[in-house]
């Protein structure tokens, strides 16, 4: 049997940068892995926002964190992840919507983002040549914006290798021993660990994981669909996020990155139960049709490919995170509901501050995201 002090389950957007904020804290980590390396399930079909003006105050604090490390990767570790800090932006076109907005802007200054409502003159120099009919002004935020998924996945992985964390691919958990309330032994298809933490980070499988412990983790896959155009020169900066819904729809969202390319993703509804990550030839038709009505100069823009990934869904929206009651060793960072790309670094950041500094600063987020609340309601922006 190995022994380690942690063992992490999950080599994704969560047990990546949580792998290296342990190990560079001195602790002996491994990552077990089904898969055939880092981010090979869901991190690799983020399409790459990143923004901490959430209606959450816990993804607030924790994606503001995200953003703080993320922003700095070139200056304190000479790694190049693509970050553009090109804003948020969500247009309104009702009277319903602006109301709800403007209401949620006075919430999100509060904890002290720096977002506001701007008006249609505004977001005509942001997004030159938006559609103005009935557009009645929007929120922005300027300090979140988007990076590279897979150069972050990346940059993460070799920097944990250099603390001397040990990764095993391939290599799913089948089982586990526990005695009373401490879990002893983690089982894989090809060895066994122990350690004095487990930390469940397993994206869409988490679920699974929690079965074997006999929990009821309530993380339920869903389908998702992204898509990339080709690039072009640079001709409007946010992410746009349109809310309005329709009738197979509840909103759409796209962006350029770094390379000029339109980043485009669509929230089908109802939505996609299961874990079916095959393209499907309604997507383009559906979200073009959308993005085209509200920005036509995307007209002449080639698709280059589409993809599908999933979200790992709870029932209201947001993580859960924290220690179990029935194990006092197992950690749970999961059901991040699609956002764990932009929830990963900063997550993993301070649930290395929780289980080594005996900290109470993160007890918000704590009391938030915990198994034991009751699922009910749902975040305005999730």
């Amino acid at each position: 049997m190995e022994t380690y002090d942690v063992v992490i389950i999950g080599a994704g957007s969560i047990g990546t940068p949580l792998s290296y904020y342990l190990a560079r804290i001195g602790l002996r980590v491994i990552v077990l892995e089904q898969l055939a390396s880092v981010g090979r399930g869901q991190n690799r079909a983020a399409i790459g926002g990143i923004r901490a003006t959430h209606s959450d105050s816990a993804k607030a604090k924790v994606c503001r964190r995200t953003i703080e490390i993320i922003s700095n990767f070139v200056t304190e570790f000479g790694s190049e992840v693509d970050w553009l800090a090109g804003g948020y932006l969500y247009p309104i076109y009702d009277d319903k919507n602006e109301a709800e907005f403007k209401k949620l802007i006075q919430f999100q200054k509060s904890i002290g983002l720096k977002v506001d409502w701007i008006n249609p003159d505004e977001i005509a120099k942001l997004v030159p040549g938006i559609n103005s009919e009935n557009l009645r002004g929007g929120s922005y935020s300027p300090e979140d914006g988007s990076a590279s998924p897979l150069k972050v996945a990346d940059v993460y992985y070799q920097l944990a290798r250099r603390q001397g964390v040990a990764y095993r691919f391939l290599e799913p958990v089948t089982g586990f021993k526990w005695n009373q309330n401490k879990i002893t032994t983690i089982i894989t298809t090809k060895s066994t660990y122990s350690c004095r933490w487990v930390i469940n980070a397993a994206g869409a499988y988490a679920r699974r994981i929690g079965e074997m412990l006999e929990l009821d983790l309530p993380v339920f896959p869903e389908s998702h669909e992204g898509g990339i155009t080709e690039p072009v020169s640079r001709f409007f900066a946010p992410m746009i996020v349109d809310v309005r819904p329709d009738s197979e729809s509840s909103n759409y969202y796209f962006y350029q990155n770094s390379e000029g390319q339109v980043v485009f993703c669509i929230t089908p509804e109802p939505k996609i139960a299961g874990t079916d990550c095959d393209s499907t030839s309604n997507f383009l038709p559906l979200v073009t049709k959308r993005m085209l009505s509200l920005y036509p100069r995307l007209r002449h823009l080639r698709v280059r490919r589409t993809w599908r990934g999933l979200y790992p869904a709870t029932p209201d929206g947001s993580p859960i995170v924290g220690f179990t009651h029935q194990f006092c060793n197992l950690f749970l960072a999961i059901g991040m509901c699609g956002q764990g790309f932009m929830i990963g670094p900063g997550l993993g950041a301070i649930i290395a501050e929780i289980l080594t500094d005996n900290t109470h600063k993160y007890d918000e987020i704590l009391d938030q995201w915990n198994l034991y609340r009751n699922f009910t309601g749902q975040e305005i922006l999730k």
